[in-house]
């Protein structure tokens, strides 16, 4: 597959310097009108909406993607956005607690999560305006969820102490890799997930896939609930290789300059290979403020908002019809040249994750 355009899919996101919001009461008490914990007062006219999102998007700099969208999208509407950050399995997790009492209006996860948000009967049908130009794979047919940032799964390396990064798969058994090598945990982070579906792909099913993550356990530190806690990690050198996605990484690169994205190969002589791991927005089903989180997924697919993604949030376009030029998205199709993108059969992993988990889990020791 040819390698994608500057104008591909993804999503800004420095994770080290994002404070989690997690807390119910905590994340929630900037003002709004939800009240105690596991209860809701909220008034369907309040000019307000209630994010659940996985982390990545927003900066605790306040010069993330998520900070200027929010801010300008309440100039321009009136509208105020509240947001509670997660993992990207927690926020679905959340919405399935709360669904007598739904609290949130747009939930914003990655695959595979968006897909078990939808098998779970947690979202309801919307297509924003824009959302014609987006690439079918990167929306559901049925109109519950469309990317708004897309990403490409990767990992990083050391460069000060790892020059060139490792080729293949293989080479991450090297055992200078033994107690500097992490990824973050499948079935909790999304782009822990993400290493099992490239693994996967890559050894050609489950029992190979399964057979190489137990020789690589050797040498990997152990679970990390945070994909975003590696790069810094990373950056120091206390690792020499983790997993993470392009956006995040490429746009943290500022703050940690000793961090260097590769693609690991299948095989020796092969294309490096990886998949797109888009951020996805959904209307939630029961939504307390459907119309103004209706007009915020608009706003999120808007051509002069989507332009942003690569300009301020380092990330790739959903939009298939804008090809940004900016020093950011020329940089990002670099890194990308000669990358083989793959497309995971998604209803295969909705369907198969819990199995594909576990068979990590007994495998590694997990």
């Amino acid at each position: 597959m040819s390698s994608p355009s500057p104008s591909p899919s993804l999503r800004p996101r420095p994770r080290s310097f994002l404070k989690p919001l997690t807390a119910c009461c905590g994340a929630l008490a900037l003002g709004a009108p939800l009240t105690a914990c596991g209860t809701s007062t909220a008034d369907p006219d309040a000019k307000e909406i209630t994010v659940y999102s996985a982390d990545g998007l927003k900066s605790e700099k306040g010069d993330g993607f998520y900070d200027t969208v929010f801010k300008d999208f309440e100039k321009k509407t009136g509208i105020k956005v509240h947001y509670v950050e997660s993992g990207s399995g927690a926020a679905v997790q959340r919405l399935a607690r709360e669904r007598a009492n739904t609290k949130a209006d747009v939930v914003v996860t990655l695959p595979p999560f968006i897909q078990q948000a939808d098998g779970k009967g947690l979202l309801d049908t919307y297509r924003p305006k824009g959302s014609d130009q987006v690439a079918a794979a990167d929306k559901d047919p049925s109109g519950k969820w469309t990317s708004i940032v897309n990403n490409y799964f990767c990992f990083i390396h050391h460069t000060k102490e790892l020059k060139q990064a490792p080729a293949t798969w293989q080479d991450l058994l090297d055992p200078k890799f033994r107690n500097k090598l992490q990824y973050s945990t499948p079935g909790v982070a999304g782009d822990g997930t993400a290493v099992l579906i490239k693994a996967l792909h890559d050894f050609g099913g489950k029992g190979p896939a399964m057979s190489f993550l137990k020789k690589l356990q050797a040498n990997n530190v152990g679970p990390s609930s945070s994909t975003g806690q590696l790069a810094p990690k990373t950056d120091k050198g206390e690792l020499l290789v983790a997993n993470g996605d392009v956006q995040m990484n490429y746009a943290n690169m500022k703050s940690m300059p000793h961090q260097g994205i590769f693609f690991p190969a299948a095989e020796p002589g092969g294309r490096p290979t990886t998949f797109a791991l888009p951020y996805a927005a959904g209307l939630v089903k029961n939504a307390p403020h459907s119309v103004h989180a209706k007009k915020f997924l608009d706003y999120l697919l808007s051509a002069p908002v989507q332009r942003q993604v690569s300009a301020v949030g380092g990330g790739f376009t959903s939009r298939k019809d804008l090809k940004p030029t900016d020093a950011n998205a020329t940089a990002l199709a670099k890194i990308m040249n000669g990358v083989e993108i793959f497309r995971p059969d998604w209803n295969d992993i909705d369907k198969n994750l819990d199995s594909y988990v576990d068979a990590w889990r007994t495998a590694t020791g997990s």
